[in-house]
């Protein structure tokens, strides 16, 4: 199963060529790079670890891609994302956000039905990715 979260997640993979222009065109907003990664793609965990610290001053896409390779060597069964910020209104707001990396075997989702009082019943999704320790996901 394909994790599909974030910008271009429906298409194919991108290169490190079409990387470098997605990150040039946020440098030409003025927008803020960072690097996050995870092995629990579960849709609602929303907080991925951060590689090392947003890029407020790098302006360059080569600098950054350099640091994504960087994570990907530290982490290379684990998801990786990039994300674009923009604080020209005073708040930081994301912008841009698409995964670079994905582990080879993408477990998936289950779904878990729970029954509760009365006939009421409660669905949730589960990553399968879970049922092993952090760590030992991929």
């Amino acid at each position: 199963m394909r994790l599909t979260q974030g910008t271009f997640s429906f298409l194919p993979d991108l290169t490190d060529e079409q990387i470098t222009a997605q990150i040039e065109y946020c440098l030409k907003q003025g927008w803020a790079v960072s690097i996050e990664y995870t092995d629990d793609p579960h849709p609602r965990n929303t907080y991925w670890e951060m590689f090392g610290i947003p890029m407020f001053d790098l302006r360059d896409a080569a600098g950054i891609l350099k640091e994504i390779n960087a994570c990907r060597a530290t982490f290379p069964r684990h998801y990786i994302k990039v994300n674009a910020f923009d604080a020209t209104r005073g708040v930081e707001s994301l912008r841009l956000s698409f995964i670079v990396q994905r582990p080879e075997n993408e477990p998936g989702f289950g779904l878990v039905r729970e029954e509760g009082p009365g006939r009421q019943v409660r669905y949730t999704v589960r990553s399968y990715a879970t049922e092993r320790p952090e760590g030992e996901r991929y």
